[in-house]
């Protein structure tokens, strides 16, 4: 596993702290049987090409390497690691970004040159002597972006993850899935999770997604509609936010009737109980679904 690590020019690349030469032996030991040497290996990393949500030169050539890892079933804390994916991939963006527009988002990126680029670096690691580069928060951009496009690049590979054995991994997985282009095989995978026992918390993860993807998709709005009717309320109550953000108004009696109960259900659906992989609690997302129907939560 990660045998291609040195087919990468880590010496030339850079990270928060500089030449990103250490990565390889970060990325290996994500992998190590010691809880401690993983631990380390997760905090050096997320200092490294994830600084206080900044990525770097580095940052997007860690991605591949990161799914490598998650895809193994023999790699310890995958959850963790699908973690520190998504941190590098995205940042710190939360569900306020979606539905995710990467053109817009990163447009200020277009026109950064190489040139550009090696005139940030060598400001930065020259502890920052003389004036900042103009193109300072340009080039910033053009690394978020960069590690953005790394993760659409493989996101096919996301959509595997939704079956994992793990629904801690299943769950993170899907809510990955919300921020990359949502192709036929992606939208199969987030329409046919289970609901089963076990499986709930991955579940409401792909409602939520499904809330933001393919918009005026009946195949979609049918499952969720089904889902109006699962066991856990934490399914239902996240099917019925999606219909609210895909349908406005015209969401189905029931799934309006369920949005307006989940303050009594609040102990079923907190964090601890249900901890779906975003960040807005489900709460929050009941609220929010309501507000976009035109009604006061």
């Amino acid at each position: 596993m990660l045998e291609a690590l040195e087919t990468v020019g880590w010496g030339g690349l850079h990270h928060a702290y500089g030449p990103a030469a250490d990565v390889p032996g970060q990325l290996r030991a994500l992998s190590s049987a010691d809880t401690g040497e993983r631990h380390q290996a997760h905090y050096q990393l997320r200092g490294n090409v994830y600084h206080q949500g900044t990525r770097w030169q580095a940052s997007c050539h860690v991605i591949p390497f990161l799914a490598e890892l998650v895809d193994d079933p023999a790699t310890p804390d995958r959850a963790a690691v699908l973690d520190l994916l998504r941190i590098v991939a995205l940042g710190d963006r939360d569900d306020t970004h979606l539905p995710f527009r990467p053109g817009r988002e990163f447009a200020r990126a277009e026109n950064v040159t190489r040139a550009d680029v090696a005139a940030v670096v060598d400001w930065l690691h020259g502890d920052g002597d003389g004036d900042e580069p103009e193109s300072c928060d340009a080039v910033a951009v053009s690394w978020d972006r960069d590690a953005y496009l790394a993760a659409a690049a493989i996101s096919g590979r996301f959509a595997a993850w939704t079956g994992d054995g793990d629904p801690v991994v299943a769950a993170g997985a899907a809510e990955l899935l919300a921020w990359f282009p949502a192709t036929p095989p992606v939208v199969s995978c987030l329409v046919e999770m289970s609901a089963a026992e076990g499986r709930e918390v991955a579940r409401a993860s792909a409602n939520l997604s499904l809330g933001y993807l393919v918009p005026d998709e009946p195949a979609v709005d049918g499952r969720l509609a089904a889902l109006l009717d699962a066991g856990a309320f934490g399914v239902r109550l996240t099917a019925a936010v999606a219909l609210a953000l895909r349908l406005g108004d015209r969401i189905p009696e029931a799934g309006l009737g369920i949005l307006a109960e989940a303050r009594d259900h609040a102990d079923e659906i907190d964090a601890a109980a249900f901890p779906v992989p975003w960040d807005r609690s489900l709460l929050g997302f009941a609220a929010l679904a309501l507000y976009r129907i035109g009604l006061s939560p």
